[in-house]
């Protein structure tokens, strides 16, 4: 037989709390990223999922530049 030992593993979630600040800040410039999108240059599927690669990375910086990160432990 062998004995398993039991193993916390520590993981991390990010959160923005409702009604802050850091939700105002974050809705914001994720409204700024919608509008600044170029729609003239979207002339085939390259250059769309291009746009839309971009837009979901600005998406995730934002996100992360406005929440705080969570500790988790099981």
């Amino acid at each position: 037989m062998i004995s398993i030992a039991k193993e916390y593993i520590d993981s991390f979630k990010f959160s923005i709390a409702k009604n802050s600040e850091e939700e105002s800040r974050f809705i914001e410039e994720v409204m700024h990223a919608i509008k600044s999108i170029n729609t003239d240059d979207l002339v085939n599927s390259f250059k769309l999922k291009e746009t839309t690669t971009s837009l979901a990375s600005t998406f995730d910086h934002i996100w992360k530049a406005n929440s705080k990160q969570i500790k988790i432990t099981k």
